[in-house]
């Protein structure tokens, strides 16, 4: 059998490498490979999905320092390719190192270093290089720099094909997550880097393009679970990202963007496609058009700072799409933007009408950082507000599941401690923010309000009537529930539950619980 690999171009640098790596190519392993059905589908969960492919062979003495080409089929329609490489012998000093070409070029060697790496259209493991992710021929470039003349070891390459950008497309190898169990995690999701219009003060004090590493560093520092980089209409960060997330094994890593147009902004997560931001172009006409676009990627969209300001200073900072977009379509609010919390230009307003229309939409917050480097705490600092989510694991697929649900509540002043919970029990039905009860006219529903740390302060109400008139008393403990009667007339209807600090000032802003809702 020969293997070939295609050129990438008429230059004589080119032909010579390339005659030089197939010179060294041995056939003596034996390659099992297999292909599995159409597991690219998003309708198909890969938590527990076999390998597409899998190559199997042996090592003996012969085959030190040699390098050998391992080709696999690439079907159309793939957007990620990711390798899973185990070899045994490593007790008796038997070393391998891995590379990889596509059928038009070489794509990186990451020599001994790494038993997992992945390359899509638009992210890569370091030592590899994004990009379209070609059909046909690749080769697995294995490279032996030492095993025994006695020795053999056997190796095992299981190969996954993700026929989608969204991470849930991913192979469960890539979705780890950095803590098992469900918890409460506390993050911010939203700021800005180099990669967009982030900046920060050079060693010389000059303003330049703010390193994404700072921002993650600074996050790590504040302690929180996870953050999402939500640079402007850019997918450029996503390979750094991944660079970092070995090393900040304690804070997930979120891949978002800030879809900027002139007629709103929407941070979208969990998917690393390429999306056309262009609103109002042939193209992309109005924000229905993108949003509809979004629902067939599995991403999680929230609009940002739908009551700021827009014009020459910030234009498209608003929310006003024309026509009007379907927020059914959208999945959260951005209800607090760094400081603005209350007031015409604060989200919360905006968000209770929508609730009010009958949309349920998740209230997060953002930093909206754009300087890793500002004081902390202060107006756009990373983690100020936090948004707390109520999720299975800290996982991407985790922390956007609890989002999409509801189970979540921001922390104003972005502590490490604060909590808000509010709960319903109607005979068997028991829901907590972000659930749906169904309630018969007459009905009598339980509410709770359980805080933490938030001595002095009190609970407030909210629903699609107004601010209820309770009476609760004032907390003057540090862990505390407060307990109130609501009996329903049998419409549609939601409660929402906000705690606000001896001055008045809102600290804690929760999701609501939703009545008779769709």
């Amino acid at each position: 059998m020969s293997l070939q690999v295609r050129s990438l171009g008429e230059t004589s640098a080119w032909r010579s490498l390339q005659c030089w790596f197939l010179s060294s190519v041995y056939l003596v392993p034996v390659l099992l490979v297999s292909l599995l059905g159409s597991p690219w589908s998003l309708a198909q969960s890969s938590e527990a999905k076999p390998p597409d492919v899998t190559l199997r062979g042996t090592l003996s003495g012969k085959d030190n320092q040699t390098y050998k080409l391992l080709p696999f089929s690439v079907p159309q329609g793939i957007f990620r390719v990711t390798v899973v490489f185990s070899y045994s012998g490593k007790d008796e000093h038997t070393a391998v190192d891995l590379g990889l070409f596509d059928p038009q070029q070489f794509r990186g060697w990451s020599g001994g270093r790494k038993d997992v790496f992945t390359v899509s259209a638009t992210d890569a493991t370091p030592s590899y290089l994004p990009g379209f992710v070609v059909p046909g021929v690749w080769q697995l470039l294995i490279g032996v720099p030492n095993i025994r003349t006695a020795s053999r070891s056997e190796y095992v390459a299981k190969i996954y094909f993700s026929g989608a950008g969204s991470v849930s497309a991913e192979p469960e190898v890539l979705r780890a997550p950095l803590k098992s169990g469900p918890a409460w995690f506390r993050g911010d999701l939203h700021m800005h880097t180099a990669h967009s219009d982030g900046s920060c003060q050079s060693q010389s004090g000059k303003s330049v393009p703010c390193p994404l590493m700072l921002t993650v560093q600074t996050a790590a520092k504040r302690g929180l679970d996870f953050i999402a980089i939500t640079d402007h209409n850019s997918i450029s960060h996503y390979s750094e990202m991944r660079e970092l997330q070995p090393f900040f094994d304690q804070l997930l890593l979120i891949p978002g963007r800030e879809l900027t147009s002139f007629t709103g902004h929407a941070n979208l997560y969990g998917t690393e496609e390429y999306v056309d931001f262009r609103v109002g172009s042939a193209e992309v006409p109005n924000w229905n058009a993108l949003l509809r676009n979004l629902q067939k990627m599995d991403g999680l969209v929230s609009v940002n700072h739908p009551s700021r300001l827009t014009g020459e200073d910030c234009m498209g900072c608003g929310w006003t799409p024309d026509p009007p977009a379907d927020l059914h379509l959208v999945q959260a609010i951005e209800a607090i933007n760094s400081g603005r919390t209350e007031g015409p230009t604060a989200g919360i307003t905006f968000w209770h009408e929508q609730l009010n229309r009958g949309i349920r939409l998740t209230a997060i917050g953002g930093g909206d950082n754009h300087n890793a480097l500002a004081p902390l705490p202060g107006m756009g600092s990373i983690g100020y507000p936090t948004t707390v989510v109520r999720a299975r694991e800290l996982s991407v697929g985790g922390v956007l599941e609890s989002i999409r649900a509801g189970h979540v509540f921001i922390d104003v002043a972005g502590t490490a401690d604060r909590l808000l919970e509010l709960t319903a029990d109607l005979q068997h039905q028991h829901a907590e923010m972000g659930d749906n009860l169904s309630v018969q006219e007459k009905q009598l529903v339980s509410f709770q309000v359980h805080v933490r740390k938030v001595l002095g302060g009190r609970v407030e109400v909210n629903s699609d009537s107004g601010l209820l008139t309770l009476d609760l008393p004032p907390i003057t403990q540090a862990d505390q529930t407060l307990q109130f009667p609501w009996e329903s007339d049998g419409r549609r209807h939601w409660l929402q539950a906000t705690v606000r600090d001896a001055s008045g000032n809102l600290i804690l802003l929760g999701n609501p619980i939703y009545i008779n809702f769709p």
